[in-house]
Formats: C-alpha cells, sequence, structure tokens
C-alpha cells in the first residue's frame, strides 16, 4: 500500500495539472459553455475512460513503445488533430436555427462521451505524462510496481476529474449568464468551432516532451 503521505502529494500536482490549459480542459469547457453542464459532464466521461485506457497501457509499456517508435506516436497525434478539426468543421456548418441559447447542436450523450473518449486517446501526451510521473511516486518497499502504478493512475483520473468537474461547472454558469446577453447566442456556434481548432492545433503542434 503506497503511504498516505505520497498519496496525498501525487493527488495534489494530479489536480493542479489537470488544470492547466491543455487539450482535455479546453475542450470540456468549450462543451459546457456552448452545450451546458450535462455535455460537459457526458464528455467528461469520456476522457476519463480513455485516460483509465491509457493508464492500463501505461503499465503495460505502452509509453516506452512511444519513446522507441516516434511514428507511432506522431501518427496518433495528427490522426486527433484531424478528428478534432472535422468536429469544428461540423460545428460551423451547424444550422443557423440552432443558435438560440441551450439548443446549439443538441447531441446524444452517447455522442458527447465517444466525442470526449477519441479526443483524449488522440493525445498520446498522456501516456507519455503517466510515464515520466508515475515511476516518481512509486516506492519500492510498498508493493509491486504493477499495482502501484494502477493506484497512482487511478488516483490521477481521479484528482483530473475532480478538477475538470469544476471547470464544467464554472464554465457552464458562465456560459448561463452570458446567454442573458443580447446576440451571445450567435457566437456559441463560432465559440465552439473556435475551441475545437485550438485543441487540434495544440495536439498536432505538439512534441514528444512533457506540457
Amino acid at each position: 500500500m503506497i503511504a498516505l503521505p505520497t498519496i496525498l502529494a501525487f493527488a495534489g500536482l494530479a489536480f493542479v495539472m489537470a488544470l492547466s490549459p491543455g487539450p482535455n480542459l479546453l475542450y470540456l469547457a468549450s462543451r459546457a459553455i456552448c452545450q451546458g453542464r450535462g455535455a460537459g459532464f457526458a464528455s467528461l466521461a469520456g476522457v476519463c475512460t480513455a485516460m483509465l485506457s491509457y493508464m492500463c497501457a501505461t503499465a503495460a509499456g505502452l509509453a516506452a513503445l512511444f519513446v522507441a517508435v516516434p511514428f507511432a506516436y506522431d501518427a496518433l497525434r495528427l490522426a486527433g488533430a484531424a478528428y478534432l478539426i472535422f468536429l469544428a468543421y461540423k460545428a460551423l456548418r451547424s444550422p443557423s436555427q440552432d443558435l438560440r441559447p441551450s439548443q446549439l447542436a443538441p447531441e446524444p450523450v452517447a455522442t458527447l462521451f465517444w466525442r470526449g473518449f477519441l479526443t483524449c486517446l488522440f493525445n498520446p501526451k498522456i501516456v507519455l505524462m503517466y510515464g515520466a510521473l508515475l515511476p516518481q511516486f512509486i516506492e519500492p518497499n510498498h508493493g509491486t510496481v504493477l499495482a502501484q502504478t494502477l493506484q497512482l493512475g487511478l488516483l490521477q483520473v481521479i484528482a483530473a476529474a475532480s478538477a475538470h468537474s469544476c471547470v464544467i461547472l464554472g464554465a457552464a454558469t458562465a456560459s448561463n449568464l452570458l446567454q442573458k446577453r443580447p446576440g451571445f447566442a450567435r457566437f456559441q456556434r463560432y465559440l465552439l468551432g473556435a475551441a475545437l481548432i485550438a485543441v487540434a492545433a495544440r495536439i498536432g503542434l505538439s512534441r514528444r516532451s512533457l506540457i
């Protein structure tokens, strides 16, 4: 079992890191602003599922693969950028009647979940972050490396979900206030499209070093 001070230190670091303006945070905030907190949390469920997948893959050695085979990392990164640009195109092409407050491109929960999942999955820096960060908190005298990796990875997902939940609630609240202003609804579509393009650029132009 990992020592409590180590757990607290790692959880605090993971929470703060999740609040940095990375692709996941920008994507979730844009969904919450443009489609409400329900859409934000549905997307967050997908993001967390992808994080869990990456965490398990890290335990299996995927981080080492990305370091050894740069093409695998770059292929996934560019595929993610292309996917987000496609979503931005769809948002910008949505009908004008969907620009009323709280009616911008309504989507099923399952669609929002899978889009959040793919957005996170196509950001391979996460697996490199796991590969570089988790070993710093593993203590040889407190269990097997695999068990501690899984424990710390799960803790990171919980901390990130908590941080992102705060961002979603704040963004949705701001959106509710802005929707009372004349003309805000006209810009929701463009706001979502611009946010998706920004996330795509962040992923597409990134290098393999950690954020």
